[in-house]
């Protein structure tokens, strides 16, 4: 851990990039003294059921997808397992007959072998077309942002693939939203490079202002040269008098926005360190539900002029980023969005968010009896359970 202020060496150097907002114009000094500070992970029952919700979910809507597409929103079988997509997947074709006869509150087997969608779920996916419709200027304004993230404004389709969920695209995205807007993307494919990429065409300075200066700047906040994040905390913490000054010091350094070009920042300060924070702040903002897996940026790092294991942020500040270790894999959770429960608090409730609540709570309604009361037990907490409330708000300003 490492501590530092606001002072006059170093900051930001060289020249501005083009196609980069302008650095904040402040000098900074940037201080590499070490703190020896470790903060532990504490386990918050009520991010992990936020996480767990959506177990299955998307295998699910995997295969609505499939379904849907078909004539009269129906696919025998055999066209189903037939699909390579749906046999990965499921690991195989008793994989998808299992997942079938599971979640019968949102598949319908038909006579004969069809299968087909069931009321709740046909209902499910006209609304959430419509919510396509009706949210597609903000999806792409959020895909222009997170290219405009990265140091070359570009990303490996592969990349987008695997954010494609959390940003809430349609699974067509590249058929679709992609040809829709040629004045925004193009796909390239640099020579020597077998990968395709996703390029944004011109930068926009409207769009290059981060949810932090966003909501310094609407409540009455002109001074964006050292924002504190804001920083919460699960209950039974156990923060200590020496971790609380260290936090306060850290807050107060200069905040570089994740939209200015990072190449005057020494690398091995607290005060990059704070960008890089800032940059996987504003990444989860641009998130349908503010969670990503933590696999799904690890192959970011020098796109975004991250340094090596850059990933560690999420662990070096419990207070701004949870790492869940539910579903096998681990999660990573903006603590702020969800206000220290497990649903996602009003103002950053995307409507794709909430639809994808209900398609999780008809498939709970598959459930039996006994697992249908464990994931309500997982799901929501009680107040009086220090172990189950998300967090407890902790200020760490002056």
């Amino acid at each position: 851990w490492r501590g530092g202020g606001c002072g006059r060496r170093g900051g930001w150097g060289g020249r501005r990039r083009r196609g980069w907002s302008e650095a904040p114009a402040f000098a900074a000094e940037q201080r590499a003294t070490l703190v020896n500070v470790k903060l532990k992970w504490v386990k918050d029952r009520a991010l992990d059921g936020a996480v767990s919700r959506e177990r299955d979910l998307r295998a699910a809507h995997h295969l609505l997808d499939v379904v849907s597409a078909r004539p009269g929103h129906r696919v025998s079988r055999p066209e189903l397992l037939a699909d390579s997509s749906v046999r990965r997947a499921f690991g195989g074709v008793d994989g998808v007959d299992a997942f079938l006869a599971r979640y019968h509150t949102l598949f319908a087997l038909r006579r004969g072998g069809g299968v087909s969608l069931t009321d709740a779920a046909l209902d499910l996916r006209r609304r959430e077309v419509d919510c396509l419709v009706e949210s597609e200027p903000d999806l792409v304004s959020r895909l222009r942002r997170l290219l405009m993230l990265t140091l070359p404004r570009s990303l490996p389709l592969h990349t987008v693939d695997l954010l494609r969920w959390d940003l809430g695209l349609p699974r067509d995205y590249r058929a679709s939203i992609l040809r829709r807007y040629p004045d925004h993307f193009a796909l390239d494919q640099p020579e020597g490079d077998e990968r395709v990429w996703l390029r944004l065409l011109w930068w926009d300075d409207g769009l290059a202002v981060s949810e932090l200066e966003k909501s310094t700047a609407g409540g009455g906040g002109g001074d964006t040269t050292c924002l504190p994040f804001p920083v919460s905390f699960t209950k039974g913490f156990g923060l200590r008098s020496k971790c609380i000054n260290w936090l306060r010091e850290w807050q107060a350094l200069p905040y570089t926005s994740p939209y200015a070009d990072p190449s005057g920042l020494d690398r091995r300060t607290d005060v990059s360190e704070k960008r890089n924070v800032g940059v996987f702040h504003e990444l989860l903002h641009l998130t349908v539900a503010k969670r990503t897996e933590r696999r799904n940026v690890s192959n970011m790092r020098k796109l975004l002029g991250m340094p090596q294991k850059f990933t560690k942020v999420f662990e070096r500040h419990p207070g701004i980023f949870y790492l869940s270790r539910v579903l096998g894999t681990q999660t990573v959770v903006l603590r702020e969005a969800y206000g220290g429960g497990s649903l996602l608090l009003a103002k950053h409730a995307h409507p794709l968010a909430t639809i994808r609540e209900e398609y999780s709570a008809v498939m709970r309604a598959a459930l039996p009896p006994r697992r249908r009361r464990r994931s309500r037990e997982s799901d929501s907490c009680s107040e009086q359970d220090e172990e189950c409330v998300g967090g407890e708000e902790f200020e760490l300003t002056e």
